[in-house]
């Protein structure tokens, strides 16, 4: 340890969706968390989301859901449509059986808003919050996780969560593998939903597929804002170009879509492009008293828009997997940790590998031409409604590897 230091139960880097709630909790088990962000602010690029029921059922055990559907939209049904003909492939209603069946919502919400909930959370439950802190590196000593910053404070704690995201830096410590690209790149803009906007548009989340390219659309904001998200596979990107100059492959991409598709591209922003990666699954997330979560542990291509949700879930089953074993009636154990960071290894690992694999083979599925494409549609055709087959083992309520539920925090905000 330095002559600066800091000690804490818990240390969770990164402040972003997953470090926020690995943070609220472990703080809800009654831990002393510390949270340190890099950046001198906390915030949140970037547009909307798709929360699934199995991250709203966390956001209810945390009484956080009211406040997401505050500001959220809850969408009828979600649409698959051909990008070149425009025909309705499938739909899945999103209300009714189907929540009943999952047992919470399904919301979209941007990102910033969402992020603005976990913190606010983080906050009222007393987590520390500490920004402008760059992370070195990681070790553990006499049974604590001691972490290392640039700026020479050490912070010392029974735990340490690495939660700094696809780019981690802690991941170096279980893993020597590097992001892979997916030669996909993607748009996005939210707009102002005008009285000229599709009344469909207000009511679904609808998703056009094209060979090489498909694009998203659905509303934010208790019906405010449009969110569009365009992506398609870029030869400048496969050159190893992360940005490009100009427009010319976004407009090429789109060439054979429907006019419906074409003119939601004038709804995106075109400074910025957001390339895609994930990373091969690994078995291992832990070394010493370090464990990682979210992104650093399972970063996974958007095709089931579960980036999110599964850093959502794997905390959860950490405050599980920590609940009596390290935090118990009789007080903290720091012993326990071990035990408990590799029960939550082995809950989550296999769980979040079979998330990534499925995000891959999807987007291939959405973006086949040929017969591929034909073959795809009479696949999606063929399906009914509320056909939940799908659906059960990513949102089904025993899919998550979950011991024993932990009962919701009965307050004010709390979800009915």
């Amino acid at each position: 340890m330095s002559e600066q230091s800091m000690s804490t139960d818990v240390l969770v880097v990164g402040g972003g969706m997953a470090g926020l709630a690995g943070a609220l909790a472990l703080r809800e088990n009654g831990a002393n968390v510390t949270l340190v962000e890099r950046a001198p602010e906390f915030g949140e690029v970037g547009a909307g989301l798709q929360m699934a029921p199995n991250a709203s059922r966390v956001l209810k055990r945390w009484g956080l859901l009211e406040k997401a559907l505050e500001i959220g939209v809850q969408p009828k049904h979600l649409v698959f449509r051909d990008a070149v003909t425009g025909e309705e492939l499938t739909r899945q209603s999103l209300r009714g059986e189907f929540e009943e069946r999952y047992g919470a919502p399904y919301v979209v919400i941007h990102r910033s808003d969402l992020h603005r909930v976990l913190l606010e959370g983080c906050e009222a439950a007393g987590v520390k919050l500490v920004n402008d802190v760059m992370v070195d590196n990681v070790e553990t000593l006499n049974g604590r996780g001691i972490v290392h910053t640039a700026a020479g404070v050490d912070y010392e704690a029974d735990v340490v969560i690495g939660a700094d995201g696809l780019k981690s830096t802690l991941r170096s410590l279980v893993a020597s593998d590097e992001p892979v690209s997916s030669a996909y790149v993607a748009y996005r803009g939210t707009v102002p939903i005008t009285s000229e906007t599709p009344a469909t548009d207000l009511e679904d989340v609808v998703v056009y597929l094209g060979p090489d390219c498909h694009l998203v659309q659905y509303p934010l904001r208790k019906g405010e804002l449009l969110n569009t998200v365009a992506v398609f596979k870029s030869p400048s990107f496969e050159r190893g170009e992360e940005q490009y100059g100009g427009v010319d492959e976004l407009q090429a991409a789109y060439k054979d879509c429907v006019p419906a598709v074409q003119a939601a591209l004038a709804n995106l922003g075109t400074s910025i492009r957001w390339p895609m990666y994930d990373r091969d699954p690994i078995e291992n997330w832990v070394a010493g008293r370090m464990v990682l979560l979210g992104d650093a542990a399972h970063p996974m291509l958007q095709y089931l828009a579960q980036g999110a949700c599964q850093a959502l879930e794997d905390a959860a089953v950490l405050q599980d997997v920590t609940a009596g074993t390290v935090f118990t009636a009789d007080g903290v154990n720091p012993a326990a940790w071990d035990g408990a960071l590799a029960a939550f290894n082995s809950a989550r690992a296999a769980r979040t590998a079979r998330v990534q694999r499925t995000a891959r083979i999807w987007g291939e599925s959405w973006h086949v031409s040929g017969l591929g494409r034909t073959l795809r549609n009479l696949l999606f055709k063929s399906r009914k409604d509320n056909d939940f087959q799908y659906n059960d083992w990513l949102y089904g309520q025993s899919g998550e590897g979950l011991p024993a539920p932990v009962a919701p925090r009965v307050d004010s905000n709390a979800a009915a």
